[in-house]
């Protein structure tokens, strides 16, 4: 156990050390903490996420709501309707700004609400601009 927290310590700071001549010491947070949030959440609605794809897109046409059956589907109160996950952003690698605000608007309004608050968009931009995104 003590091996796997430090190399996930240590991937945590390779993260630090490429972004520490666009980003001040003091921003590292803007980037990692949004970053490993979505990551959970990511791999929390993973083994649900093709039966969520699969009713809203059953649903999207027939129901003003869709949220109780999402919900259901992805048994968590939250969910994400975009076709991405983190994996998949990096299949297009030239649009992975454009993808990753995509996949943010695919939450439930409840986490999307949660995630807002980090202001990760406009850090986003600014890693993208980077070219560090």
């Amino acid at each position: 156990m003590a091996n796997n927290f430090t190399e996930k310590a240590n991937f945590l700071w390779s993260v630090a050390d490429l972004i520490r001549d666009d980003l001040k010491r003091g921003k590292y947070q803007d980037v990692i903490l949004p970053l490993t949030v979505l990551r959970r959440i990511d791999c929390v609605l993973e083994p649900t996420k093709e039966q969520v794809l699969n009713d809203y897109n059953q649903y999207k046409d027939k129901l003003k709501d869709l949220s109780g059956i999402l919900r259901k589907a992805s048994r968590y109160a939250f969910y994400n309707t975009s076709p991405y996950t983190f994996e998949r952003l990096l299949d297009d690698p030239n649009n992975l700004a454009k993808n990753l605000n995509a996949y943010i608007n695919g939450f439930s309004e409840n986490m999307r609400e949660v995630v807002e608050k980090f202001d990760f968009r406009n850090t986003s931009g600014k890693l993208d601009q980077a070219n560090l995104l």
